[in-house]
């Protein structure tokens, strides 16, 4: 169904692995960044190509390119950032996706719970949080499909395009 490949960009090693996928990530990201990115996201980054870059640095070992098993195209990313915890015990960590609409459904559906299983297994955490826009029914959707529950909304949390903008926050807390 679905290959999760981890990129890794990690300068100060030298170790750079999957960056073939780069490209495809960067056009992606252009394509959904509204859905996002607040104003203040790398704020200092000018195009989308340092943008993904940095990113993906700043969240290396945990980028992943979701990769259909079936066309062997990219069906889009996920990463896991903000984390809780200490480093011998991870608490939590804050999930981010972004899919290609023609794997938008079921797919990503399964691909949420594959990588949901995979996050509690390889890192013990105890909680995977998302934080979203209001305004992105698709993704809120997703969540509560994948067994996430609304926390909360934070009001005014942040600025998008100028606006004050509000956040919901899902979570699901991975079961003893």
């Amino acid at each position: 169904m679905s290959k999760f490949i981890k990129i890794i960009i990690d300068k100060g090693k030298n170790d750079f692995r999957n960056i073939q996928y780069i490209p495809q990530v960067i056009a992606l990201y252009e394509r959904f960044s509204k859905y996002l990115n607040d104003d203040y996201f790398l704020q200092g980054e000018k195009s989308s190509i340092e943008v993904v870059l940095s990113l993906v640095e700043r969240t290396t070992p945990y980028f992943w390119a979701v990769i259909c098993k079936k066309s062997g195209k990219l069906a889009g990313f996920v990463f896991l950032d903000n984390w809780v915890g200490a480093k011998s015990q991870v608490h939590s960590a804050e999930v981010t996706t972004c899919f290609n609409p023609m794997y938008w459904g079921n797919y990503t559906k399964i691909c949420a719970k594959k990588f949901i299983k995979y996050s509690f297994k390889k890192y013990k955490l105890k909680k995977l949080k998302a934080h979203v826009f209001s305004q992105n029914f698709k993704v809120k959707a997703l969540l509560k499909r994948s067994g996430f529950k609304k926390e909360a909304v934070l009001k005014a949390e942040t600025l998008k395009n100028g606006q004050l903008q509000d956040i919901e926050v899902f979570s699901i807390i991975r079961r003893l």
